[in-house]
């Protein structure tokens, strides 16, 4: 599996150049990283690979087929071989359906593909459900019956229900805590590594893509404008944009941190002053 990106350039309505030229080629099983500010056409890119815009001009080529020529049944048959990991999991679920029903619910769009009947389903449900970290218990509950971290974990079943062989994380850990960023993304890891997947990994964040990503490729305003080996790219950036971003990563401070134990200082000893009790008259009636 191979996805080729060439030449594809999409302007809206207006004369907006949203994407200019772009060329970008994923590999199987690799993990690869699209870093760009907000603005930048990383959305754009991703909505006109899963077919949800008209790409202006280009090619966008998944296993030697042409994309942007599909419609109908062979563009649904092609989606159910790339998914997407949308950034808000407060926005990405429905309120009004349990955790087992949005996560089948891709199932029966593709029930062509898939063909699994109504049990089938509640069984890959369960099956998901555990993959991601989470079980049986939680199948009936509704979104709000989950923290963030656990919302998203359910937007990554869903986007496995279908066995899709490209996954797209669009951002999907910018709004979560620290703390739950990590066991997403370790989670994610550990889905590539089993299922053999290929990411394109969506950020603006350097330090998450240094950690995910084997190649990156650096976009600003349309245009993709260094792209390589992910440590090459930080360690010998070619361009200025590339140099740029770089020089703004803050870099971790051991003395900052809250586990740095800081040097016990003694206080001065101060000597109190002397202060002789007032002097008191008494008077005799």
């Amino acid at each position: 599996m191979t996805l080729e990106i060439i030449g594809l350039t999409k302007r809206y309505k207006g004369g907006v150049l949203a994407l200019d030229d772009v060329s970008l080629e994923l590999r199987t099983g690799e993990s690869f990283g699209l870093i760009g500010e907000s603005g930048s056409g990383k959305t754009t890119l991703t909505r006109c690979i899963l077919g949800l815009e008209p790409a202006t001009s280009g090619q966008i080529r998944y296993d030697g087929v042409e994309l942007t020529r599909l419609s109908g049944a062979a563009l649904r048959r092609m989606r159910a071989r790339i998914q997407i990991v949308f950034q808000d999991p407060y926005a990405l679920l429905n309120p009004r359906m349990s955790a087992h029903d949005i996560i089948a619910e891709p199932m029966i769009i593709h029930r062509a593909t898939i063909g699994l009947d109504g049990k089938g389903r509640t069984a890959r449900v369960v099956e998901l459900l555990s993959l991601v970290g989470l079980n049986e218990t939680h199948l009936y509950r509704r979104p709000h019956e989950f923290s963030g971290g656990q919302r998203q974990r359910i937007g990554i079943a869903r986007a496995l229900a279908v066995g899709p062989e490209l996954l797209i994380l669009d951002e999907p850990t910018s709004a979560l805590d620290v703390s739950v960023q990590a066991q997403v993304l370790n989670l994610l890891h550990d889905l590539q590594t089993r299922l053999r997947m290929t990411y394109l990994f969506v950020t603006h964040d350097l330090g998450v893509v240094r950690t995910v990503a084997d190649r990156l490729a650096l976009i600003h305003r349309g245009r993709i404008v260094e792209q390589g080996e992910t440590e090459t790219v930080f360690r010998s950036p070619a361009s200025d944009y590339a140099r740029m971003l770089l020089a703004a990563m803050p870099e971790p401070d051991p003395d900052l941190s809250p586990f740095h134990r800081q040097p016990e200082v003694s206080a001065p000893e101060v000597s109190a002053p002397e202060v002789s009790a007032p002097e008191v008259s008494v008077i005799d009636p």
